[in-house]
């Protein structure tokens, strides 16, 4: 497969690039606050997410291996937290190659993943299940966007941490587009129209961010095999051939390494070219002609998404899937509905700032909105508590 080099790709025109200056249309806040001394409102913004308590809160929640078992985990696997700023320096890293507006991506990378419950995507499962069975459902996107408008309290003037209109609508729309049939409620985030490239690069640098890590995580846990994955990712197979080539006397688990970050190194570098390759397709010189772009720009090219959709598949039928961790999901799943219950029935076991929320949210938002907020060990520690076995 043929390597592109990021430094041979020019910038992209400068007015397909969100305008980061005070007073721009994007960087306006719910709340009016004076401008930063030296600080940009997307830098503002980044720094809001990275110190907020949701933040934090991603250092004990699950990206592939949950806190469940009773051995406990290796300090080596990533978390949600890991993973979010190993997202945002692939961000970075594409936005500046792409002449974009960087602290924007490095926001919306930071805030991207702040609204998943404990568990993972098991966990984001059971919930939703839950809530449907009130009319509801939960979306990891649309609750990230409460926990940046409502939930977060750190300043006086306004709950919330005031984020730009940039932002906001970046946390929405990054990964997937809204109806305002559906969803009135987000009438302020351009539901007619595409998120800047800034935005939609964000769900590909999670997808690349992910695939490079979870074959990592993976080998180093056991649960995959290096045989099982060069025959099943071609993709990663010639790289570490090529590793064992140049390093014949490395050790094993270094030429994986080096074969994982090539990969990763192609899959960032196809991002750039792709979306380069196919905003100068479009004719596109602005940020307005990218909204109404007749679909998304940021993608891979069609040779390295068939790679991709390989290595995605083998994971999720290999360790996302593997029997060993159907059961954790299983167990993971279990005791989200079971707690969720329990707090439907003893609502007074909440927090009083949570049911305050009662009589304007609902009880089974309210209820929903306190579990995903919890981490992997907190939300055991909790159905424990509340009989749960």
């Amino acid at each position: 497969m043929t390597t592109l080099k990021t430094e041979s790709i020019a910038a992209l025109p400068a007015a397909i690039a969100v305008d980061g200056r005070v007073g721009s249309d994007l960087t306006s806040r719910a709340h009016a606050e004076p401008p930063h001394a030296y600080r940009s409102p997307f830098a503002r913004d980044a720094a809001r997410v990275l110190h907020a308590r949701a933040f934090r809160r991603l250092a004990g929640k699950t990206q592939v291996f949950t806190r469940l078992p009773a051995e406990g985990l290796s300090d080596h696997f990533r978390s949600r937290l890991t993973h979010t700023l190993e997202v945002s320096q692939i961000s970075r890293t594409v936005a500046e190659a792409l002449g974009l507006n960087t602290r924007l991506a490095e926001a919306l990378a930071l805030a991207h993943d702040i609204g998943h419950p404990p568990f993972g995507h098991a966990g984001e499962r059971a919930l939703d299940r839950a809530l449907r069975g009130h009319g509801l459902g939960f979306d990891h996107n649309l609750h990230a966007l409460r926990i940046v408008t409502w939930f977060e309290e750190r300043y006086p003037a306004f709950r919330g941490l005031n984020l730009t209109l940039a932002v906001r609508e970046g946390i929405v729309k990054h990964s997937r587009d809204y109806s305002s049939a559906e969803h009135p409620e987000l009438a302020e985030y351009f539901l007619g129209e595409l998120p800047p490239l800034e935005a939609q690069l964000i769900d590909l640098a999670d997808e690349i961010a992910y695939l490079a890590a979870d074959l990592d995580d993976g080998l180093d846990s056991g649960v995959i095999a290096l045989d099982q994955v060069r025959e099943a990712v071609p993709l990663f197979r010639g790289f570490h051939d090529a590793v064992l080539a140049g390093y014949p006397h490395a050790a094993p688990k270094v030429v994986v390494y080096e074969a994982l970050r090539r990969m990763l190194n192609a899959l960032v570098t196809d991002l750039i070219g792709e979306v380069r390759a196919r905003v100068t397709a479009l004719g596109a010189t602005t940020l307005a002609e990218i909204r109404r772009a007749p679909q998304r720009l940021a993608a891979l090219s069609p040779e390295m998404e068939a790679a991709r959709a390989a290595a995605k598949g083998f994971l999720y039928a290999s360790l996302y899937n593997s029997p060993g961790q159907e059961q954790v999901h299983e167990q993971a799943e279990k005791v989200v509905a079971e707690l969720f219950a329990f707090l439907m029935a003893e609502p007074g076991l909440m927090p009083e700032d949570h049911q305050a929320q009662i009589p304007t949210e609902g009880l089974a938002r309210t209820v929903a909105d306190y579990i995903a907020g919890m981490t992997d060990s907190y939300i055991v520690q909790l159905w424990q508590r509340c009989g749960g076995k």
